[in-house]
C-alpha cells in the first residue's frame, strides 16, 4: 500500500478549486465544469470574488463557492474607495503618472488583493483550474505550494476568451500590450495543460504560445434539456405583452459595443415585434440609457429590459422567445472567434439566431445547419431583414428550424458530449502526477 501523505492516506478523495475573477452569482461555464467535476468524484469548490449582495460562503449541490475579499498592498486598486486627493494640481498630476505606471508594470493590478486573499485561504487542492487570464498567475503560485504540501497541484489555464486581442485592450500602447503578452507566455509555460472554448481559438492558442501542445477544447455546450410539450411563455407573461407579439431575445451582459441600438431600431421596423433583454446593465450609465429607451414612444412595448435568470432556468426563458439575436461587431479577432454561453443557450432552448455576419465561429455553425440567419450588425435594416426571415416563414418551416437547433444542441453539443475530452485530460494529468516521485 502507498504511505500516506500528511494531507490524507492514498484513497483520498481528489480536491479542485476553480478559480474564477468575478463573484460567480454564479458563473456559469464555471458551475458547469465543478458539477461533472462533482460527478467523476471530485471535491470541488469555487473560489470567487466577494461583492454585495452574495454570500461570503454558499453551496450548490456538493460544490462550495467562496467568495475572497481583497487584502493586502493591492487592495486600494480593487475597486475601493480612493485615497484624499492631494491638495494641489501639480501633485495631483504626479500622483496620477505614478498609479498609472503602477497599474501598467503590476498588470493586472486590480485582482492582485483577491490573489492575496486566495494565497491565504485556499487549501491545498490536486487540480486549480484558472478561468481567464486574472486567475491565471495565483492558479500557478497555488499549484506550486500544494505540490510542497503532498497535492498534486495541477493547474489548467482555460482560455475563455482572447483577451489581449480583444477591443479591452485596443487602446494600449504597443509596448505595453506586447509586454503583457510575453508575461502572459510565461506563465503558460509554467501550467499543465490548456484549455479553451471551440477549435478557432485552439489554433489562436497554438500558432501564439507554439511551445504548447493545442489545447483541449470545452465548448460551452449545454446539459440536454427536453422543452415542455407546449411552449412556456414567461417573457410575455414578466413583460405584460400580448401573445401575437414576437419576442426577439438578448441574453446576457447589457453595454456597449453588444449591437443592442441597432437591434432595437431593428425591431421597430417589424410589423409587431418587441427587443426583451434578459440580463444586466454593465454600468450604471448604461442602465440609465435602457430606461430612457424604453421611455420613448417609438419603444412603447417593444423596448423591455427584465432582470437576469439563474444559469438552469435561461432555457426554459429562452424557448419563450420566438429568436434570439446576437448582432455584437466583430471589432476584434476576440469577438470574431468569439462563442458565448447565449449562443449554446439558444440553441439548447430550441430558439433560432440571428447572428452577425462577421461572428465567424458561430456563423458557421448556424449556416451549416440552417439554424437561424446571418445580417449586417451594423445595419438595422438588414437585421429587421433577418429576424423576418425567421419569424415570418411558415409555420411548418418555423417549426423545423427549432427542431434543428434542439438536435444540433442534444446530439452534437451536449455537455454531457462536449465535456468528456475535458475530464480525460484531468485524470491524465493526474495519473502523471500521482506517478512522478516527490521533488
Amino acid at each position: 500500500m502507498a504511505p500516506a501523505s500528511a494531507t490524507g492516506g492514498p484513497d483520498r478523495r481528489p480536491r479542485a478549486v476553480l478559480l474564477i475573477a468575478n463573484t460567480a452569482a454564479p458563473y456559469s461555464r464555471g458551475l458547469r465544469v465543478a458539477r461533472s467535476l462533482v460527478e467523476a468524484g471530485w471535491e470541488v469548490e469555487i473560489a470567487a470574488v466577494a461583492g454585495p449582495g452574495v454570500a461570503d460562503d454558499e453551496h450548490d449541490g456538493e460544490v462550495r463557492i467562496r467568495r475572497f475579499r481583497p487584502t493586502g498592498v493591492f487592495r486600494r486598486w480593487s475597486d475601493q474607495p480612493p485615497p484624499p486627493k492631494p491638495p494641489t494640481q501639480v501633485l495631483r498630476n504626479l500622483v496620477r503618472r505614478a498609479d498609472k505606471g503602477v497599474k501598467a508594470w503590476f498588470w493586472p493590478i486590480h485582482v492582485r488583493g483577491w490573489w492575496s486573499a486566495l494565497r491565504k485561504g485556499v487549501p491545498p487542492a490536486d487540480l486549480y483550474h484558472a478561468f481567464g487570464i486574472l486567475t491565471l498567475p495565483v492558479a500557478i503560485e497555488l499549484g506550486k505550494a500544494a505540490r510542497r504540501a503532498g497535492r498534486d497541484g495541477i493547474v489548467v489555464y482555460d482560455v475563455i476568451d482572447a483577451i489581449l486581442d480583444s477591443n479591452n485592450y485596443q487602446h494600449v500602447p504597443g509596448p505595453v500590450l506586447a509586454r503583457y503578452k510575453a508575461k502572459e507566455a510565461g506563465w503558460v509555460r509554467q501550467v499543465d495543460a490548456v484549455v479553451t472554448v471551440n477549435d478557432a481559438l485552439a489554433d489562436h492558442c497554438k500558432r501564439t504560445w507554439p511551445f504548447r501542445e493545442r489545447p483541449t477544447v470545452l465548448l460551452n455546450g449545454q446539459p440536454r434539456w427536453d422543452p415542455p410539450a407546449v411552449r412556456p411563455d414567461l417573457i410575455r407573461e414578466a413583460a405584460g405583452l400580448p401573445p401575437e407579439r414576437a419576442i426577439v431575445l438578448f441574453l446576457g451582459r447589457l453595454g456597449r459595443q453588444r449591437g443592442l441600438e441597432e437591434a432595437a431600431d431593428a425591431v421597430i421596423r417589424l410589423h409587431d415585434a418587441a427587443l426583451v433583454m434578459l440580463g444586466f446593465a454593465v454600468t450604471t450609465g448604461w442602465d440609465r440609457e435602457l430606461q430612457e429607451r424604453e421611455a420613448d414612444p417609438r419603444y412603447a412595448g417593444r423596448h423591455v429590459t427584465l432582470p437576469p435568470v439563474h444559469p438552469d432556468d435561461v432555457r426554459i426563458w429562452a424557448a419563450s422567445a420566438d429568436v434570439s439575436i446576437i448582432a455584437v461587431p466583430a471589432n476584434s479577432l476576440n469577438q470574431r472567434l468569439s462563442t458565448p454561453n447565449k449562443f449554446w443557450e439558444s440553441l439548447a432552448a430550441g430558439t433560432p439566431v440571428v447572428l452577425g455576419r462577421d461572428l465567424e465561429v458561430m456563423r458557421e455553425i448556424v449556416e451549416a445547419d440552417r439554424l437561424g440567419a446571418i445580417a449586417d450588425p451594423a445595419d438595422p435594416d438588414d437585421l429587421a431583414r433577418a429576424l423576418r426571415e425567421v419569424i415570418e416563414q411558415s409555420p411548418e418551416d418555423y417549426a423545423a428550424m427549432r427542431a434543428r437547433c434542439l438536435a444540433a444542441s442534444r446530439d452534437r453539443y451536449a455537455w454531457e458530449i462536449v465535456v468528456q475530452p475535458y475530464l480525460d485530460l484531468v485524470e491524465r494529468l493526474r495519473s502523471t502526477a500521482t506517478a512522478a516521485p516527490a521533488s
